[in-house]
């Protein structure tokens, strides 16, 4: 256990930031959008007013569009110069019904230019769960960027996967959309962390427990709710990332007082020590097409990144700045990683995130303040979702790397562990 919650500290960090939204750069003009409601016969006004702020949030994070906040309305076959607020200068109108259908909802969405009439796009999608109600709206925004050949934000129709402490020595795994605003409790009891995707259709996870105090990694399907053991190792055991094709683990593991990282063939139960080092190398992930790993170790006497090739060998320093360098994400040949930055020694603790290449020199920081960690790359690399703690709150982070744009949805209620998209 105390090895288990060594590596939680040395992966996530500690303390303050604020959770709210941040713009990082302004400078782009992008087309005024207005959003319509045109939902007629809804009893639920409630959800109604959620979906609305849902849609308008959308947009603004899919940042393609400069987003008329104001709630208006309309009738969905109306002209499109019904309630247009003129004084607003919108260039498109984003209009919207929702349904009740069964014991979920429909949406019918379309795309009108509010300068001629002219119909942009228009779909309609299902959602038979009423409590997913938000993926309705991130479906057809994602949509709506796919058909305009926009920034691909496919990722917002995906899930999140989050361990949050609920109390000392516990914590549970929650299934949620990117804003937080679904979230359904997997697993609770005991100690349930470092959840990981286990394919591209986020139908299963992995995630660490313990079993007769005995650190476990275990496989959930999410169809069946079946649980599988995987393997187990004495001083601790994290899935930190899995291989393309789904065959492969990198697992942080410990059997021998240390902590190093494995390779775990599922297809064979074979694992192969990848790194062996007298200190600690954590949270191991794919690169360049699975080929080599990017990792965190002690090895200089301080948290720093490393790559080695997926099979071991020579190890390489791959940063030369900061004096705790922690948590990483992998996209291709990039990486993402938090270091801690902070006046003084006695100064307010800060983790910025920055982007680096493992084939040039590039370095770009993408935080300016607070405590950011355990980065994730989208599945398209255009995005990044983090971790920002606020005193004893947490908050899920979305930067848009290529739009320069920061957005944080605070959990309210817990702190999350970890995180993965």
């Amino acid at each position: 256990m105390r090895k288990l919650l060594l590596l939680v500290a040395f992966c996530i960090g500690l303390s303050a930031a604020d959770a709210t939204i941040e713009v990082v750069n302004r400078g782009v003009v992008l087309p005024r959008i207005l959003v319509q409601d045109a939902t007629t016969n809804f009893s639920n006004a409630g959800l109604k007013n959620k979906f609305f702020k849902i849609m308008i949030g959308d947009l603004k994070v899919g940042s393609s569009f400069e987003v008329i906040e104001d709630y208006y309305t309309s009738t969905y076959d109306g002209d499109y110069k019904t309630n247009l607020a003129n004084s607003k200068n919108p260039e498109l109108i984003l209009r919207y019904a929702i349904t009740n259908q069964g014991s979920g909802l429909a949406l019918k969405v379309k795309l009108i230019n509010a300068k001629n009439g002219t119909t942009r796009y228009e779909g309609a999608f299902t959602q038979s769960e009423l409590a997913k109600y938000p993926f309705l709206a991130h479906t057809s925004v994602a949509d709506i960027a796919r058909n305009l050949n926009l920034s691909p934000i496919d990722w917002m129709d995906k899930s999140i996967i989050i361990s949050q402490y609920t109390s000392p020595g516990k914590s549970n795994i929650i299934v949620a959309d990117y804003t937080l605003t679904y979230q359904k409790v997997i697993l609770s009891g005991g100690l349930n962390i470092f959840p990981k995707w286990a394919n591209k259709d986020q139908s299963a996870f992995y995630y660490t427990s313990y079993i007769k105090s005995v650190p476990t990694l275990f496989r959930y399907d999410l169809r069946t709710g079946q649980k599988t053991k995987i393997t187990t190792s004495s001083g601790m055991i994290v899935a930190s990332d899995v291989s393309k094709d789904g065959s492969k683990l990198l697992l942080t593991m410990a059997p021998d007082d240390q902590s190093d990282i494995f390779l775990y063939d599922l297809r064979t139960n074979r694992k192969t020590r990848i790194t062996n080092f007298k200190g600690i190398d954590v949270n191991g992930n794919f690169v360049e097409n699975d080929t080599k790993i990017v990792f965190v170790s002690d090895r200089m006497g301080y948290p720093n990144v490393f790559t080695t090739s997926v099979n071991g060998g020579v190890v390489e320093q791959m940063v030369f700045h900061g004096k705790n360098n922690n948590s990483v994400t992998t996209y291709q040949n990039y990486v993402v990683y938090s270091s801690r930055e902070s006046s003084n020694e006695y100064g307010t603790k800060t983790f910025n995130l920055y982007l680096i290449s493992t084939k040039s020199d590039y370095i770009r920081q993408l935080t300016g303040s607070g405590v950011n960690t355990y980065p994730r790359f989208s599945s398209d690399g255009g995005s990044i979702v983090f971790i920002k703690n606020s005193g004893n709150e947490s908050a899920v982070g979305i930067i848009r790397v290529n739009e320069n744009k920061s957005f944080q949805f605070p959990l309210r209620i817990g702190k999350l562990q970890s995180i993965d998209w």
